[in-house]
């Protein structure tokens, strides 16, 4: 691993994916002038809606629309480009994958990444939301060895579930990728400490870009894009409500310190039994 900026993109994405794709270009070209090297886009970066409030339209990665115009910029301002999700339906497929792409500096899809937990919940607020009736799930965690990290993978839920986090470290991961589009009430309760938590258990640095504000259909995300160190501290924050950028330096030193002090991986030791008494 070596140091780098990173970009976390804060997007207030709609139904059209003309005009969100619009709303992300500028923000990748700013994110390359202030010499990012990996510009994170949210979850849903391309089309946001609450789930079965309009028909949504699904095509195979390479036909997205949204890919196709990230795979341009990518080469055009040679960075990496992290799409937190696209909805992406290979042929065959009844329901689409919930679906990360990463894209690399000659504008080549490097690896994708289909969403293993799907969010199928009823908030505190009475909405419920069931992600399995608009998508199927993957079936494993995936980790980018990059020129300047080992970069883990994951989409919103996913971050609820520590041994995906852990299986992506133990397998070397040195930056973990949040991408999400957190409701208000579930932000506000736990939206923080999850991610610090992520961070501190697997001395990763976090990239958590975020869907704020409201969306088409009536739904509410949280905003608070985040960038995390490997202690747990909080080094970038966007608003609740604006679309924009945060960056930070992705420090190889600050991983190498927090994992010597105290070197959690190497501990690690596998529970295979839990005694129970009755």
């Amino acid at each position: 691993m070596s140091s780098f900026v990173a970009a976390a993109l804060q997007l207030n994405s709609g139904d059209d994916v003309a005009t969100n794709i619009a709303q992300v270009e500028p923000l990748v070209r700013e994110a390359a002038r202030q010499k990012a090297t990996l510009i994170c886009l949210p979850e849903n970066a391309f089309y946001m809606r609450r789930e079965g409030s309009a028909a949504m339209v699904d095509v195979p990665t390479a036909q997205h629309a949204g890919v196709i115009a990230m795979q341009a910029l990518a080469a055009n301002l040679k960075v990496w480009i992290a799409i937190g999700s696209i909805r992406a339906r290979e042929a065959g497929m009844e329901k689409p994958y919930n679906r990360s792409v990463l894209i690399d500096p000659f504008g080549a899809i490097f690896l994708q990444y289909d969403k293993i937990h799907l969010f199928d919940v009823t908030t505190p607020d009475g909405k419920e939301y069931r992600e399995s009736s608009q998508a199927v799930a993957g079936s494993s965690p995936v980790l980018a060895r990059t020129p300047f990290a080992h970069v883990g993978l994951s989409i919103c839920y996913d971050l609820r579930f520590p041994e995906h986090y852990r299986a992506l470290a133990m397998a070397g991961a040195e930056v973990l990728l949040v991408p999400s589009a957190f409701t208000r009430p579930t932000g506000a309760a736990h939206w923080h400490t999850l991610l610090r938590a992520r961070a501190i258990e697997n001395a990763c640095y976090v990239i958590a870009a975020a869907q704020c504000g409201t969306h088409p259909g009536g739904r509410e995300t949280y905003g608070h894009s985040l960038i995390i160190d490997p202690w747990g501290e909080i080094v970038a924050e966007a608003s609740a409500n604006t679309p924009g950028i945060v960056t930070a330096t992705i420090d190889q030193a600050r991983v190498a310190q927090v994992r010597s002090q105290i070197p959690v991986l190497s501990h690690v030791r596998p529970i295979t039994d839990v005694v129970v008494a009755e």
